[in-house]
């Protein structure tokens, strides 16, 4: 998924890690661990010379290995396939005090909070099993439209639920150019 537009609210960003943020590409499995037989450093040592040289030209890669920690469904929700437009956000949080404050935030206001709002497909909440960001954020959305429509500023007409999101988004320790927001380019989007 190339890079769509936008940003929202965010707290830190952490610098000494990859910064690449032009694609996203996302693999699903029933475990972490389908990925870990082989990790990707030992798979992609054994490819064919032809697509190491390929790799080789990526610039700025991270990769995580998470897990689905919860998941919420929005109206526009039809099925499992791949949202036409996603926000995706990796990122620690700034001390284990805060831990607990950022979990209690996803279950209790950011989940509940824009499982409602139009054209939001699903949310996701994620851990990780290896990679530098701890926590991940996917929300999936009809359209790049919708997300800038509807997303972007949701929590500016709940005065409760933004004051909890300030409180406890300047916590949060971003990847470089986190959260990033992306359009599907495959598999291809009907009717574009």
């Amino acid at each position: 998924m190339p890079q769509g537009g936008g940003k929202g609210r965010v707290g830190l960003h952490v610098s000494g890690i990859p910064d690449g943020d032009r694609y996203i590409l996302i693999f699903g499995a029933e475990s972490a661990h389908v990925f870990a037989n082989p990790v990707p450093r030992a798979f992609h040592a054994a490819l064919p010379e032809r697509d190491r040289t390929m790799l080789a030209m990526r610039s700025g890669e991270r990769v995580n290995l998470m897990l689905e920690e919860a998941r919420v469904h929005g109206p526009a929700f039809t099925g499992m396939a791949p949202a036409p437009c996603i926000q995706l956000g990796s990122f620690c949080v700034d001390s284990f005090e805060n831990e607990d404050l950022v979990t209690e935030w996803f279950a209790l206001c950011r989940l509940p909070s824009v499982q409602s709002l139009p054209g939001c497909v699903r949310a996701r909440k994620m851990v990780s099993v290896s990679g530098w960001a701890k926590h991940a954020a996917l929300y999936e959305f009809d359209s790049l439209q919708s997300r800038n429509d509807h997303f972007v500023f949701f929590e500016r007409a709940q005065p409760e639920i933004e004051a909890w999101s300030v409180r406890t988004v300047k916590h949060l320790v971003h990847a470089p150019k986190s959260s990033n927001v992306a359009c599907r380019i495959w598999p291809p989007v009907e009717g574009r």
